[in-house]
């Protein structure tokens, strides 16, 4: 079973895809008005383009960890399983310093951050040297398979004990399955900040592994995309069918509203934190219909698409720091200083962050459209750069 010699440009596509809207819900982050106020996906508090704008933006983590486990089934083909587990700790590991460091710097622009982020490229990071250990064990194909439908389906049983009278989460529960935004004291002056809980990311990366399979010499175009229609109709149905039934599967059961709009959007507002099985039916089948239309389109659109799915760790990086400095250089034009940015940073764990203030959601959708059209040069300019210098090691950790 020998893989092609060209990348699959679906997967570049669709995870670009992921990486531009990650982009409009990190815009919205810093520069909208209710950002730091409420919660988008608060039906009492929301608006219909705000609950969307946010809602469509959880696409994201889930098509970006599953097809990183898709990329590593596709090296596995060409490298053993010593090479292929070795690389996945060493690349897990750096990924996790990069977590507690440039990214949580881009966010916050507060040298004294005072945390370490446990987000989801900490959940990247932890489930790839997860699978490089199970891969180094050489667990056999079906077993990881097993795994991973065990964890994605399983995980939301911890919800009945969680939901009992007398629970009270800790540091080992929010870290494998809870995480709402959690501080641990590490010392006086550090803490971990818990964001994603990582068995189920870890579960879903596995997957994403076994998915890979589709890709392989074994499947034809025509029979492969046959079963990703297969597959994502199932998942699609599957989340119907599960969350109608309002039983198993999301800690947050749908409720009826006084309007039928607003009952679909109950319908439709899952967990992310950790993510659900329901979530991610919900996620993960329309993506997969994506994948299954898109592997023979290309056009001006896909190319442009393609650059920033083949960038995405720089694009992820460079996103962060650009939306905070349009945020930045917005702050001090509304005549605040630096000492406000420090005042303002005790309250908030972010610099140049004004809760309250910013642009209305038409002015999100421009900034968010003017970041990733500024970004694309550079993207494009890596890309080239990584495809004409494979013989330089150091790039595949980038």
């Amino acid at each position: 079973m020998k893989p092609s010699t060209t990348r699959i440009q679906s997967i570049d596509v669709l995870r670009g895809i992921a990486m531009v809207l990650m982009a409009l819900d990190h815009t919205r982050d810093m520069v909208h008005d209710t950002a730091n106020t409420i919660n988008p996906l608060d039906l009492e508090l929301t608006t219909i383009p705000l609950f969307f704008t946010r809602w469509i933006t959880h696409f994201c983590a889930p098509i970006f960890i599953f097809l990183s486990g898709t990329s590593i089934y596709l090296q596995s083909l060409r490298k053993t399983p010593k090479e292929l587990g070795g690389f996945l700790i060493k690349r897990g590991l750096w990924l996790i310093l990069i977590e507690w460091t440039l990214v949580g710097f881009a966010w916050s622009f507060n040298p004294k951050l005072g945390f370490l982020p446990l987000q989801v490229i900490w959940a990247i990071g932890i489930s790839m040297v997860l699978l490089g250990i199970f891969l180094l064990l050489k667990i056999p194909f079906k077993a990881l398979l097993a795994f991973g439908f065990v964890i994605v389906a399983g995980h939301n049983l911890l919800d009945f004990h969680q939901a009992s009278e007398n629970f009270k989460p800790n540091f080992w529960w929010d870290l494998f399955h809870t995480a709402s935004f959690s501080f641990y004291p590490i010392t006086d002056q550090l803490a971990f900040l818990i964001i994603y809980p990582f068995p189920a990311w870890t579960g879903v990366m596995i997957l994403g592994y076994c998915f890979g399979y589709f890709y392989s010499k074994d499947f034809s175009p025509e029979i492969r995309k046959k079963w990703l229609t297969r597959i994502g109709l199932a998942l699609i149905g599957f989340f119907l069918i599960l969350r109608f039934i309002n039983v198993y599967g999301d800690p947050n059961p749908w409720t009826s509203q006084d309007t039928f709009l607003k009952t679909i959007l109950s319908f439709i507002k899952v967990e992310k934190y950790p993510p659900s099985l329901i979530y991610l039916c919900m996620t993960m089948g329309p993506s997969i219909l994506v994948l299954a239309w898109i592997e023979n389109i290309r056009n001006w659109f896909t190319d442009k698409l393609t650059i920033f799915g083949r960038t995405a760790f720089m694009y992820y990086i460079l996103h962060l720091y650009l939306i905070h400095i349009v945020a930045m250089i917005l702050f001090f034009y509304r005549g605040h200083d630096l000492a406000f940015a420090i005042k303002l940073a005790q309250q908030i764990p972010f610099y140049f962050i004004v809760p309250g203030e910013g642009f209305p959601l038409a002015g999100v959708y421009v900034v968010w459209i003017l970041v990733v059209v500024a970004l694309y040069p550079i993207c494009n300019w890596y890309n080239s750069y990584k495809s004409a210098n494979r013989d330089k090691w150091w790039l595949a950790y980038l």
